[in-house]
């Protein structure tokens, strides 16, 4: 167990026999699940474990992997999104994002 679950505060306990789905295939992999409220989280390990097999099936790298440089602003750091990847996922720069902690140097943003 690695703590508590971020959206219910439930109990997060091991899973191995988490479902992520890309166009490409199915990957089962390890990782932790809220026994409330089934929600799923990935330690640093288990992301290396599942991009590694994305990669074999061809559901990472590539074209989707690109590097920007954080700068800072006041006492926060800011994250700057290309035009091009704006366009691609219809980002007008008005939306609210959800930011999740998935290692000790890898976070993961997602638009909702």
């Amino acid at each position: 167990m690695i703590g508590k679950c971020a959206l219910c505060g439930g109990t997060l306990s091991r899973a191995d026999d988490i479902v992520c789905e890309f166009p490409e295939g199915a990957i089962v992999t390890a990782g932790y699940r809220c026994v409330a409220c089934g929600e799923e989280i990935f330690d640093g390990e288990d992301i290396d474990r599942l991009i590694g097999a994305a990669r074999k099936i061809g559901a990472w790298g590539g074209k989707t992997t690109l590097r920007r440089k954080l700068s800072r602003s006041g006492r926060g750091t800011i994250l700057r999104i290309p035009v091009d990847l704006e366009r691609a996922l219809s980002i007008k720069g008005d939306e609210t994002v959800d930011i999740e902690v998935a290692g000790k140097k890898r976070f993961v943003v997602q638009v909702v």
